[in-house]
Formats: C-alpha cells, sequence, structure tokens
C-alpha cells in the first residue's frame, strides 16, 4: 500500500477581486503571524529537553508543516489565478461574477454568485463556476430552464434575474 495521492485537479484559473483579497489575506495570516508564533512554541518546547514525549514539540512541528503546505498552495495558485474585475458586454446573462437569482424545481428562490473554485461557499451564496449547476448556468437568460444531474437525480433550474452588482 503506498502514500501516492493522485494530483487535485485544478479548477478554473478565475477569481473575484475579493476572493484574491481573502486569499492575500489568508496567506499573510499564516506566514507573518500564525507560522512565527508556532515556531516560538515549537523552539521553548525543544528547549525542555526530550522531545519524544513532548506534545507542544510534536503538534508544533505537525502545525508548521500543515503552515508551510498551505503557504506553498497559496503562493502557487495565487501566481496561477486571473483576477476577473469587468463586467460583461451582454449584462443580460449569467457570466462569472454575476448574481443570479434561481427557483428549483420545488418552487424555492435561491440566490448565487458565480465565483472561482478557491472562494466558492454555497451557505454565503457563492456558488463555483466549476459545479454542475455553475457549468449549466453559464450563458443562460432569464426565462431560461436549466436541467442539472446530479447522483440523487436531475433537478431542474428556472433563471429568474441577472445581475452584475
Amino acid at each position: 500500500m503506498s502514500r501516492y495521492q493522485a494530483p487535485r485537479i485544478k479548477g478554473s484559473p478565475y477569481i473575484t477581486p475579493e476572493g484574491a483579497t481573502q486569499l492575500r489575506h489568508e496567506l499573510h495570516q499564516l506566514w507573518k503571524i500564525e507560522r512565527p508564533q508556532v515556531t516560538a512554541v515549537v523552539h521553548a518546547a525543544a528547549l525542555n529537553g526530550d522531545r519524544s514525549e513532548n506534545g507542544d514539540y510534536i503538534y508544533g512541528k505537525k502545525r508548521l508543516r500543515e503552515i508551510d503546505s498551505r503557504v506553498r498552495f497559496l503562493q502557487k495558485r495565487l501566481d496561477e489565478l486571473t483576477v476577473v474585475d469587468t463586467t460583461p458586454t451582454d449584462m443580460h446573462k449569467v457570466y462569472f461574477g454575476g448574481w443570479v437569482r434561481l427557483e428549483d424545481d420545488a418552487g424555492v428562490s435561491h440566490e448565487y454568485r458565480l465565483v472561482g473554485p478557491d472562494e466558492f461557499d454555497v451557505r454565503s451564496g457563492l456558488l463555483s463556476c466549476d459545479s454542475p449547476l455553475g457549468k449549466a448556468l453559464l450563458g443562460k437568460a432569464p426565462g431560461d430552464t436549466v436541467v442539472v444531474n446530479n447522483p440523487e437525480g436531475s433537478r431542474e433550474w428556472f433563471v429568474h434575474s441577472v445581475s452584475y452588482a
């Protein structure tokens, strides 16, 4: 049994200005604030002697590996991303960065913003453009019906409105 993990499928290289700001803030928080604190704890724990039974040392080193891994990922990802800060020429269709109001087949209304895969949060109304619903919505206009197939079956969504506020 190996520890090999298949490479993660890269998402779309697009991000909103707000999402880019959040990723830069996370990078700053990890590199300039959290990492120096954890390093100080590990250093103090190392001075105590026996490291094999020293919880602060063991868990501090583990946390440093996690921080370093996330920092490497964020640095690479931020270099690859394209910040989309312009509105499309046809503002009556759903494109990246747009807010779309939908109604599902049960009659429940939802409002989502189409964002990049690095910033989606469905609870906050941020829907990834790489998700099945996000892909199906791209290029649609108010009045269109979208059918999305998922493991539970297919769902129908009606596009009510699109805005780029």
